[in-house]
């Protein structure tokens, strides 16, 4: 008995022993945040509230085109006898860019006014003739219907030999021709590139939830590749109908393009304003916490941290538009924001 009494003896001085040890091991211990002065109360930043303007500004891509632009060409089969214009510069409205050669139909024409004359005697024979009953009245009407006949084919000739003369229909800058004096062109051959480029229309998309939002004279900004420059424009024209591909609306503004900077084709970078707001409340992106029903902020009251319910509309990289749960002159708390609880004590650094 002895022998068993020292074996339980010897298992109780172990068990003390690797107590002792264990409490007297340092072990890690990770400080709660509102634990980690000392004083139970977590330390957290946070912002006031004031009235801030407020603009939902979205960005589009869009491109520039002229205000108006037309494939020269001519009406007409023929040799080109002059070229009137040097590529690449401004031509104005009616100035003469080529002339197609007319002789054959110049003769056609000199052809065609004697016979006018003639058919115009002979009808005023007849009328004379009419007027003493030595004719009857279709004798007349037929002397009438050719001398008619005989105006209009001088018109229509006269008409072709206009045709000849190839004129700008505006005001606008030329692009590079494709014929040479001399070379047979057809109608099918384009001479030129016409394009009015002051001002210049600006086309882009916005979606399809936007498309209440957008008003014609509702003005916008934009870029482009290469130009650190930014221009303004204003929409005047919005389809009616929106895309069923892609979901869009089409839109067109146009810009002032006085010194020629802007060129069509090019790519545009568009802002554009939907609406605007002077007295917005507006918080910190990192403020605003998903939830399950929608999102919350946390409120400085009393001295603890309140989960409140709000209703955001817009948003940019920095601030959240508020429309619901905050006002203006409350405490929104910033950071710290996954550690906080309801009702929790916090203590407050107020930042700009």
């Amino acid at each position: 008995m002895s022998k068993k009494y020292l074996y339980i003896a010897i298992a109780v001085v172990a068990v003390a022993f690797v107590s002792y040890w264990l409490t007297r091991s340092p072990k890690a211990k990770v400080a709660a945040p509102e634990q980690a002065r000392g004083s139970g109360v977590m330390e957290v930043n946070a912002i006031v509230v004031v009235p801030r303007a407020f603009s939902n500004i979205i960005s589009l891509s869009g491109s520039i085109e002229p205000d108006e632009q037309v494939q020269i060409r001519s009406e007409v089969s023929g040799i080109v006898r002059e070229l009137s214009f040097r590529e690449g510069t401004a031509v104005q409205k009616g100035q003469v860019l080529l002339r197609i050669d007319d002789s054959e139909l110049q003769a056609r024409l000199i052809q065609a006014v004697s016979s006018e004359k003639l058919a115009e005697d002979n009808e005023e024979r007849a009328r004379l003739l009419l007027e003493k009953e030595a004719i009857s009245q279709q004798e007349y009407d037929v002397a009438h219907a050719d001398y008619e006949s005989a105006k209009a084919q001088t018109e229509l000739i006269r008409a072709q030999i206009a045709k000849t003369t190839v004129r700008a229909p505006f005001s606008g800058k030329i692009g590079l021709r494709s014929i040479s004096e001399g070379e047979y062109l057809t109608p099918s051959v384009v001479v030129a590139n016409l394009l009015s480029v002051n001002p210049v229309k600006v086309l882009f998309s916005v979606p399809e939830k936007y498309s209440n939002e957008i008003k014609v004279g509702q003005g916008l900004t934009f870029g482009v590749s290469g130009s650190e420059a930014r221009y303004h424009a204003e929409i005047y024209a919005i389809e009616p109908g929106v895309d069923p591909a892609t979901r869009t609306v089409s839109i067109r503004a146009i810009a002032d393009n006085p010194e020629g900077r802007l060129f069509p084709g090019t790519f545009a970078h568009i802002e554009l304003a939907l609406d605007h707001t002077e007295d917005a409340v507006l918080v910190p992106t990192e403020a605003v916490v998903p939830v399950q029903n929608g999102k919350q902020v946390f409120l400085y009251k009393d001295g603890k941290a309140t989960a409140t319910p709000v209703e955001a509309e817009s948003r940019t990289r920095t601030d959240v538009l508020i429309t619901s749960g905050v006002s203006i002159g409350d405490t929104v708390l910033t950071s710290g924001i996954m550690s906080l609880t309801d009702s929790m004590a916090v203590s407050v650094q107020v930042t700009e």
